[in-house]
């Protein structure tokens, strides 16, 4: 299950905007927000790709996108 709370902010913090990432995940701003909302599950590519444009680390990564 994703952080939404912590994903959220470091998008924020990044200055990205939902538009810009969704385009980059090649999927639509609505669909990357039922993602960001754990109502649909992220790919593995675009967890890869988003946590690229965050400048994730990996164990970031994995506290964002595999939080319990």
């Amino acid at each position: 299950m994703t952080d939404t709370k912590e994903l959220r902010r470091r998008i924020e913090a990044a200055g990205l905007k939902y538009k810009h990432i969704a385009q980059q995940l090649g999927i639509s701003a609505y669909t990357l927000q039922l993602k960001i909302d754990n109502d649909n599950e992220f790919k593995v590519s675009e967890v890869d790709t988003l946590s690229t444009l965050l400048g994730l680390s990996l164990r970031e990564k994995d506290a964002i996108f595999f939080a319990k």
